[in-house]
């Protein structure tokens, strides 16, 4: 692949990939090469000096399939992009090629009772915008709403603002179905239904180019965004667990936030008080008599407690601004020594378990958990602000959580098993062989696809059986 393309005359290429837009312009091509890897200082090491080598904005279906033929026909790897929100390289092209941004193509094709339909590359903000009139809103997004698309949330993301309530996003009935295209001379669109889609979503697009998402919608409600405070970390914890199996509140939110971490928040300065710990939540206001009674047993205290517009009014951000890892960008802003990992709590009720395991592994790491629903159950998860200095002592944290009975999500890692969620499943590289006959996508993101690429898909599904 490499030797093909440093034959490759990309004018030819260009000027072939009309009349959809190009960008041929060095700077602009490697801003849109990155994603958000540097959160991680081993990924920025591999990655900072990986690039695309022209990038293609179609605007409609067909002319993402024009951009897919051409690759096809000239053997060219190709990265889909949609924001570039990504924690672990899943934007950045390790082989060079061909860059598909999909942010033109964002319209909003329907809405109906309990659903929405959507191009790839509809920001998640501009599709709330348009439910929320309608009575409905997604039933989660992530904290950068603002610039992620949804079929980049589709491909990398898997938890957000919502999750507490509705799952992840692999729950039954979040991905009611996708379409995609093939790699190919002619490309071809499938429809994958909602067992299906699974093997596209959170693959990265490495097996097929998402063209349009149909995702569940639930009912909006009058979101109150809260803070509260505590003492310790322990109790900020186990209020946020409370909150979370609360059977009487409802909640679209809840964070705990060490108060360390909390410091890194200018822009709550005379809003919280300093050196506490902080519990973020998102109540709906027919709750908030129940939720300030929650917190008053918990041993907190209600700090703010702000609809949107009274929220604008005092210029303070939107609360889910400080939850998920967008944690970890405002101290990251600061600071770029820091950085982070994931974590499963094995035991989300013992708040004892948690606050020990914060006192064993050091004053360089400090807790941060979300709370969510999968299958049903209550979990916790814990994205750490982890002061970095090198990768022994990364995986000496990595080796206390698991010595704990918590589980490791590496966000440290490029390649697609690392995350958890297609370690031991060879079901969505059969769709790749189908979709993608040639491997051009995304090329060097799957350690298992080097071992399998040879193997018919039908092969590579009887793997996963086994």
């Amino acid at each position: 692949m490499t030797d093909t393309l440093q034959k490759t005359d990309w004018r030819a290429i260009a000027a072939e990939l009309g009349p959809v837009e190009v960008i041929d312009e060095p700077v602009l091509i490697k801003k849109r090469s990155r994603d958000f890897f540097w959160y991680s200082p081993i990924l920025n090491a591999q990655l900072k000096t990986c690039f695309g080598d022209l990038v293609a904005r179609p605007a409609k279906r067909e002319d993402l399939a024009h951009c897919l033929a051409v690759a096809y026909r000239h053997d060219l790897p190709v990265v889909l992009r949609g924001g570039g929100t990504g924690n672990y390289g899943q934007a950045v092209p390790l082989c060079g090629g061909l860059i598909v941004e999909t942010t033109a193509m964002n319209r909003i094709l329907e809405i109906g009772e309990g659903y929405v339909r959507v191009e790839a590359g509809a920001l998640m903000a501009d599709i709330n915008a348009a439910l929320i009139p309608e009575g409905w809103e997604m039933a989660m997004f992530p904290s950068t709403q603002d610039i992620a698309t949804i079929g980049g949330f589709v491909s990398g993301g898997s938890a957000g603002i919502g999750s507490i309530a509705n799952g992840a996003l692999r729950e039954k009935g979040n991905i009611i179905s996708l379409k995609a295209l093939s790699v190919e001379a002619e490309p071809q669109e499938r429809i994958f239904d909602a067992e299906e889609a699974l093997q596209v979503h959170h693959a990265w697009g490495l097996n097929g180019a998402i063209t349009e998402v149909t995702l569940r919608t639930v009912p909006t409600r009058d979101w109150i965004g809260c803070m509260a405070t505590f003492d310790s970390y322990r109790a900020c914890y186990a209020a946020g667990y409370a909150l979370a199996t609360s059977e009487t509140i409802g909640r679209k939110l809840c964070s705990a936030v060490d108060a360390r971490i909390v410091d890194y928040f200018p822009r709550l300065d005379g809003h919280v008080p300093k050196g506490r710990h902080l519990l973020v939540a998102l109540v709906p206001r027919e709750d908030m008599e129940a939720y300030r009674s929650l917190i008053a047993a918990q041993g907190g205290t209600v700090d703010l407690a702000l609809s949107d517009a009274d929220r604008q009014e005092r210029g303070i951000p939107h609360v889910f601004e400080f939850a998920y890892n967008h944690t970890t960008l405002q101290v990251l802003k600061a600071d770029r020594t820091a950085t982070y990992q994931q974590y499963g709590v094995g035991d989300p009720s013992d708040a004892d378990a948690v606050a020990r395991l914060g006192e064993t592994v050091g004053n360089d790491v400090w807790q941060h958990h979300e709370f969510a629903r999968v299958d049903g159950r209550i979990v916790a998860f814990d994205l750490p602000i982890i002061w970095f200095t090198d990768e022994a002592r990364l995986r000496q944290i990595d080796g206390a959580y698991e010595a704990a009975g918590f589980t490791v999500a590496d966000a440290h890692t490029f390649h697609v098993e690392g995350g958890g969620l297609k370690n031991a499943d060879y079901r969505h590289l059969a769709w790749k062989k189908r979709m993608d006959p040639k491997g051009l996508l995304n090329p060097g993101k799957s350690r298992a696809w080097e071992t399998v690429r040879h193997l018919s898909a039908d092969d590579i599904e009887a793997m996963a059986k086994d």
